[in-house]
């Protein structure tokens, strides 16, 4: 039997996604199928599942785990930016909710050739999308110092980007950086301290680079601003995210779609007439519990925000 990623929060994903056991969930960023297996498990045959990833061996996997529940689910090849043109094609109008787990699945994580592990050696790739022409090495061949820093600073929230981009131009100079532990082990020097850290040195760096090179942010913020014109009212948006870049944007585009109006506080009345979209579900993020934790340490960094699509 083959081992799939192990989904997280999943119960929780469940208790605030699905409000009735009927009608057309996505699952935009459907991975290895473990949260959709856990929705259809528990919920009757009228509840179905549109499962999206742009990862063509994810949707392998999650075909051949998700079989059995036969046409209750169906599957997209794409990018959860795109979920209006993939529901468009589909000639689906409205959906009744709408699940995002921002993480990568361990089947991505464990395996060398796709570059996301700075543990395992193999070709500094890092693509989602292995469609896409942009890879870590890449970005590391082409890209200006302050571009680098730039990437490594923001997207790593790494306040030694300039060192580490004097370091990786230092091996350059005499040789191309392509593999992961080439990397890794340019980061561990570059970050050498004699007193022990939480995170290995690399951390920061190989998650700023796999952000830049599957444009993350930049696809999420997309998926938030069109996922409001495809839920039916009372729809849940539930959004877990790994990192503080992706939560904090969740996070300010709740609040923003709640509060609908963005005049100037001076302004006494009302003018601009934007209305609230989203009603916030959880004023505080749900994070996994110790026992799950304990069991899948990858959990660790979960947060899960969740929303309903409110009408005026």
């Amino acid at each position: 039997m083959p081992t799939f990623h192990e989904p997280v929060l999943k119960e929780e994903v469940f208790q605030y996604l699905i409000k009735k056991e009927e009608g057309l969930i996505v699952d935009g960023t459907l991975g290895d199928g473990g949260h959709t297996e856990f929705l259809l498990e528990n919920t009757g045959p009228r509840l179905r599942v549109l499962g999206i990833d742009r990862d063509a061996s994810a949707l392998e996997r999650a075909k051949r785990r998700l079989v059995r529940f036969g046409d209750r689910v169906t599957y997209a090849k794409g990018n959860y930016s795109e979920i209006q043109s993939i529901l468009k094609r589909s000639k689906i109008e409205k959906i009744d909710g709408l699940l995002l787990d921002l993480g990568f699945s361990s089947p991505q994580i464990d395996d060398p050739k796709r570059g996301f592990s700075f543990m395992r050696d193999g070709e500094l790739d890092m693509r989602m999308d292995q469609t896409e022409e942009v890879t870590a090495a890449k970005l590391l061949a082409t890209l200006s110092d302050n571009e680098l820093e730039f990437i490594i600073k923001n997207y790593g929230e790494e306040r030694r980007c300039k060192r580490i981009v004097r370091a990786i131009r230092r091996v350059q100079a005499a040789t191309p950086v392509i593999t992961t532990l080439q990397l890794s082990n340019i980061l561990s020097g570059a970050l050498y301290s004699k007193r022990p850290t939480k995170i290995h040195p690399a951390t920061r760096t190989f998650q700023a680079l796999r952000i830049a090179v599957n444009r993350e942010l930049e696809h999420l913020q997309t998926a938030l601003q069109d996922s409001i014109g495809v839920l039916n009212a009372g729809a849940r948006v539930v959004i877990i995210a790994f990192h503080s870049l992706e939560d904090r944007m969740v996070k300010t585009f709740f609040r923003d779609e709640e509060k609908g109006c963005i005049c100037p506080p001076r302004i006494p009345a009302c003018v601009c007439g934007r209305k609230p979209t989203l009603k916030i579900i959880t004023r505080k993020i749900i994070t996994p519990d110790k026992k799950e934790v304990s069991q899948n340490p990858r959990a660790s960094s979960a947060k899960m925000r969740v929303a309903e699509r409110v009408y005026a």
